[in-house]
């Protein structure tokens, strides 16, 4: 019988399953009601069975932690919200409630660490900042997007690109972010469609105004 040999874990192998342990722990802890100030670095480690040396191997502290959490968070909500066009397949009004309703179901699946992140941005720079820069990069993407709608005459040359840009990413991910961690999911397809009305019909499509 021919022997198979397995290839050892790569370094870089090793390091995505301990991160998937540790991201794991945190989020049950934080779903158990925890404080993200309140939990230590000697208890994420005891219950990810590893020593706190090892856990300092890979992380330079727990905000290191949470950045990364923060980080996979927001790139999944991005690609949620950049599938979505105002024209073509899946456009229009109802795709627009429906793409909101989508970004409201991945924020409630991970509603504990949305909760830990808007916690620590409080208080810690670092987080804070990343968490902009999160939403600048879809803030950049909507800008092409309501540039392409105003060379088109769908959206009126009134509207600055940019500003309204901020305005929607910013206002939209405070709504969907509040209705996540404290509204009843039984509102979440009322909510996600009165968000995108109030954008279709204020920005997208302006019944009667100029340009």
């Amino acid at each position: 019988m021919a022997s198979t040999t397995r290839r050892p874990s790569s370094a870089a192998d090793r390091r995505a399953v301990l991160e998937r342990r540790i991201s794991s722990v945190i989020e049950d802890r934080l779903r158990r009601g925890a404080s993200y100030t309140e939990l230590s670095v000697g208890q994420i480690a005891h219950a990810a069975g590893i020593s706190r040396s090892t856990f300092y191997l890979y992380f330079r502290d727990k905000t290191d932690v949470l950045l990364r959490l923060s980080d996979s968070l927001r790139k999944k909500g991005y690609e949620i919200a950049a599938s979505w066009r105002p024209t073509g397949p899946g456009g229009g009004l109802d795709g627009l409630a429906r793409t909101y309703e989508r970004v409201l179901r991945h924020y409630r699946a991970h509603v504990a660490v949305l909760t830990a992140v808007n916690e620590v941005a409080a208080y810690d720079p670092l987080v804070h900042d990343a968490w902009l820069a999160a939403e600048d990069r879809c803030v950049d993407d909507l800008v092409t997007v309501l540039e392409e709608e105003r060379r088109a005459g769908r959206t009126p040359t009134s509207v600055d690109p940019t500003r309204t840009a901020r305005l929607i990413v910013h206002g939209s991910d405070q709504a969907l972010t509040r209705q996540a961690a404290h509204g009843d999911a039984t509102d979440d397809p009322a909510v996600a469609t009165d968000l995108a009305r109030t954008y279709w019909y204020g920005v997208y499509r302006r019944p009667g105004e100029g340009g």
